[in-house]
């Protein structure tokens, strides 16, 4: 068995068993084939030596100690397979480093820009000078801002929301994400009414209104893409004065995180509400709980000045 099918049979497991999403996989296969390019001999035989080389190589290259790692990451898992299903009787990973990551912080946004971009969304969404069309997608864009502002969803799990969660009309409702793992994300009033607004609209339109999704598209997967998504909100961005290179729907998942933390609430709850299945993926935000302490000790201290 060459590398090739090698990696395909890891990607099987990974979808089968484990129930890895098209995002994850397709990242698997974009790394471990690019890493099967660049080692002599194909990855599914390679050595420590050659693993390392190819580290060093693309360190060299320029790129990120994240990227690296990630690359590294799926290179282990792949071995951890083969050596599992007795394709190689070592695991030449296992003497290898991870590049040394510095903390980075997550890009936000201030709650005084996320209230401008939303104030947008909702002056277009009642635009009577707006087309049919244009007025369409304007709604579509209000009720996807309001919803993961208010829930923080990561956007594959946005655009892929299912209409019974708008026909419901409920204050909370579940989500399925990464590892097909099920929480519970809230909704705000005026993403309720927000996403009732384009619910009814869509509804009068008959290529959407048997849609299984919430907000249809006629693509693959059925649903609007994360791409036309980024693309629409960096468009309301600069019409709202903000600096699109400031703006993606993962900035507003992590302006709902961090606003949250600054306004009181507690770390446990937003790596719930976030989805995230370890507490350290959540502490990228710890910088924010130093703000508030330093905040709440100069505000109360009796010796503060």
């Amino acid at each position: 068995m060459n590398s090739a099918a090698r990696i395909e049979a890891f990607l099987e497991m990974m979808s089968a068993e484990r129930g890895a999403a098209e995002n994850t996989l397709s990242s698997y296969r974009r790394d471990l084939e690019e890493a099967s390019a660049g080692i002599g001999g194909g990855l599914a035989a390679a050595t420590s030596a050659d693993i390392r080389a190819y580290l060093d190589d693309i360190a060299a290259r320029g790129f990120a100690a994240t990227s690296q790692a990630r690359k590294l990451s799926a290179i282990r898992q792949f071995f951890k397979f083969l050596y599992a299903e007795g394709l190689r009787g070592d695991d030449p990973t296992g003497t290898l480093d991870s590049p040394r990551k510095g903390r980075r912080l997550p890009k936000t946004m201030s709650e005084a820009d996320t209230g401008r971009l939303l104030d947008r969304a909702a002056q277009e969404a009642v635009d009577p000078s707006m087309h049919d069309g244009d007025r369409l997608a304007a709604l579509r864009l209000h009720a996807l801002v309001e919803v993961l502002y208010a829930t923080g969803l990561r956007v594959s799990e946005l655009v892929g929301l299912p209409v019974t969660v708008a026909q419901r009309d409920d204050r909370f409702f579940m989500v399925r994400g990464k590892g097909n793992k099920e929480r519970m994300v809230p909704l705000s009033a005026k993403a309720r009414t927000a996403m009732r607004t384009w619910l009814a609209a869509r509804g009068a339109v008959p290529a959407l209104a048997d849609s299984p999704f919430l907000f249809p598209a006629a693509s693959d997967s059925g649903y609007l893409s994360r791409q036309v998504f980024a693309r629409e909100l960096k468009g309301l961005a600069a019409r709202a004065g903000i600096a699109t290179a400031k703006i993606s729907p993962h900035v507003l998942r992590h302006a709902f995180a961090s606003h949250l933390l600054q306004n009181g609430a507690d770390l446990r709850a937003v790596q719930q509400l976030l989805g995230h299945a370890d507490i350290s993926t959540t502490q990228i935000y710890t910088h924010v709980l130093e703000e508030r302490l330093v905040r709440l000790v100069n505000d109360h201290h009796p010796l503060a000045d």
